[in-house]
């Protein structure tokens, strides 16, 4: 059919088209500009694809042995990714081996493990893409894939740091890692300082569903506390004495230590938090991290979808790329 129309309805036409234009305009610089930063961050998912396309397999393929031989690792390799990051950014200064380092924090000595997991899957990836890949990049995606093999959620994992060619002091670890004993002030003031909300935090904090903690860490509430189920205080005084016992390990999650789920919520709203800082996240009182705790007991979905999405942003927290920093081959070097 031959379609013929005046100037008049034309203007009509256009006139009419004219807020859509813009619409379409102000989108696709949305867009362009969401794009640009992405780029400019130095990060990209697909970082590896030619680089070093069996990256993805290696790693997995050490964690699925690596968990097989001990339950643990996953939490460990997980706590060893967020120590990392929230002293000096994701740059795997945490793995470097110096007097007086990030290793010696109170928050580290005599607990933080995974280093030997770290060094094989380096070994392994060296082995088939030498100096390509950085130690950061392997942190980030063992703390992944450990969560994935352990029945949590997976994330679009960006790639493209670099190493830290200096470390942090220990005292610098010291302030910018939560203590088991913080209340709700010191915890937001920390996680708010990194640019985390109080239900990122939250979220967060549920990465306690798996691993343990010494006696040292929960004595006091086994004893002290009034905000505690009494047979989860008895449990716990079983394993905890007042005295001696100090390294003796409990659960954080004990409803299901060895699995990635919702269940150390609902432990929350039960008052069987093991460490102080894990209860004060539910008073039974209402408050904002009251109401995360009850939805992310009550909806495991949510939980993940927050939980991944945190872990994205803070796998991206003082990243060094581009020209910055280095690629090591030896992770537990300086240099």
């Amino acid at each position: 059919m031959l379609i013929t129309c005046n100037f008049i309805q034309v203007k009509a036409i256009l006139n009419y088209m004219a807020p859509f234009a813009s619409l379409c305009m102000f989108l696709l610089l949305v867009l362009s500009f969401t794009t640009t930063t992405h780029a400019q961050s130095g990060l990209s998912t697909n970082f590896y694809d030619s680089r070093c396309p069996n990256f993805n397999t290696i790693v997995q393929s050490v964690i699925r042995d690596a968990i097989a031989n001990d339950q643990r690792m996953g939490a460990l390799l997980l706590r060893l990714h967020f120590h990392d990051c929230f002293v000096g950014g994701c740059d795997a200064s945490i793995l470097v081996d110096i007097q007086g380092g990030e290793k010696q924090s109170v928050h580290n000595v005599g607990s933080l493990q995974g280093f030997d997991v770290i060094d094989s899957i380096k070994q392994r990836v060296e082995a088939t893409c030498p100096g390509v890949v950085s130690c950061s990049d392997i942190v980030a995606l063992a703390a992944k894939e450990s969560v994935v093999a352990l029945g949590g959620p997976s994330w679009n994992l960006e790639f493209g740091r670099r190493d830290s060619t200096s470390t942090p002091s220990a005292g610098a670890a010291d302030t910018n890692l939560p203590f088991g004993s913080d209340n709700v002030r010191n915890l937001v003031s920390l996680f708010s300082r990194k640019g985390f909300s109080v239900r990122e935090i939250v979220a967060l904090s549920g990465a306690h569903t798996l691993g343990q903690a010494r006696c040292l860490r929960f004595r006091d509430r086994a004893y002290n506390e009034r905000n505690i189920l009494p047979a989860y205080a008895q449990f716990l005084q079983s394993i905890c004495p007042r005295n001696g016992g100090d390294n003796n390990l409990g659960p954080l999650d004990v409803r299901s230590p060895n699995a990635f789920n919702n269940e150390y919520f609902v432990g929350l709203t039960n008052f069987e938090g093991l460490l102080h800082s894990d209860q004060v996240l539910f008073t039974g009182r209402g408050g904002q991290t009251d109401r995360a705790v009850r939805l992310y007991a009550s909806n495991e979905g949510a939980f993940f979808n927050d939980f991944a999405a945190a872990m994205l942003k803070m796998s991206r927290l003082g990243v060094q790329t581009g020209n910055s920093g280095t690629i090591k081959s030896n992770c537990r070097a300086l240099r």
